[in-house]
């Protein structure tokens, strides 16, 4: 684990150096920037405070890289968001709860579905999109994670602290219709934990600026360098 570390510090900064002008997604709101380290005892008093015991490979991360900042979509959150609902509204009332065990093994939706009655009348049908509603967005269903990364759009993804599917990164997407499932977005076929995930944005990010680059190159003679500014090869025919 202390190698995946140091692999994750070199291509970060790898990285920051490629993407200096910032066009990756999600690039301009962490600047490849990190949170200062947290210390043992902060991750021991939240353990005790919600009754569980973090992955060691994010307690890791938290206390060798950095706590929050830099990483997959918008960032990382750091620990002290760990218990928000809503990454972009973050409100005291809309904590999740840790220390009560995650429900799911496997991706979870469902359809809202209208009555015939609700067809032809307006209140019942807002009565069962409301009762929908109740079920679709009960809080039960993320109990046992943390919240670390804003997807944007109102989707969340979480590592799962407590339950069977310990030290796995699952996303919420409820608020766009797609229920709770495991998180797949940087293209990873199987669930996958937190260093596995966060090299993975890495290395996905290091290819899409090197590719951006090249196509630049080709389509202009110039290559961006590290600092911003472009070098021509006036003698180079794409």
């Amino acid at each position: 684990m202390i190698k995946s570390l140091h692999r994750i510090k070199g291509k970060l900064e790898q990285l920051k150096v490629l993407d200096a002008n910032l066009i990756l997604f999600g690039a301009s709101t962490h600047r490849y920037m990190l949170n200062p380290v947290v210390s043992q005892e902060t991750i021991l008093q939240f353990e005790k405070a919600h009754n569980i015991t973090l992955p060691i490979e994010y307690k890791m991360f938290l206390t060798e890289i950095g706590n929050g900042g830099a990483g997959p979509f918008y960032g990382l959150e750091p620990i002290e968001n760990a218990l928000f609902c809503d990454l972009d509204y973050k409100h005291q009332e809309m904590l999740l709860n840790p220390s009560v065990p995650f429900l799911l093994t496997e991706p979870w939706n469902i359809n809202f579905e209208v009555s015939e009655a609700g067809e032809q009348d307006l209140d019942k049908y807002n009565s069962e999109l409301d009762g929908f509603d109740s079920k679709y967005f009960n809080p039960e269903y993320m109990n046992g994670v943390i919240s670390i990364c804003n997807y944007g759009c109102g989707v969340r993804l979480n590592l799962v602290v407590n339950g069977a599917e310990y030290g796995h990164i699952w996303t919420d997407d409820r608020t766009n219709d797609n229920g709770i499932y495991p998180s797949f977005e940087l293209g990873n076929k199987q669930k996958v934990k937190f260093l596995d995930w966060y090299e993975l944005w890495l290395d996905n990010s290091i290819n899409e600026i090197q590719h951006k680059q090249k196509a630049k190159v080709e389509e202009t003679g110039t290559l961006i360098t590290t600092n911003g500014k472009g070098k021509s090869f006036p003698w180079k025919f794409w």
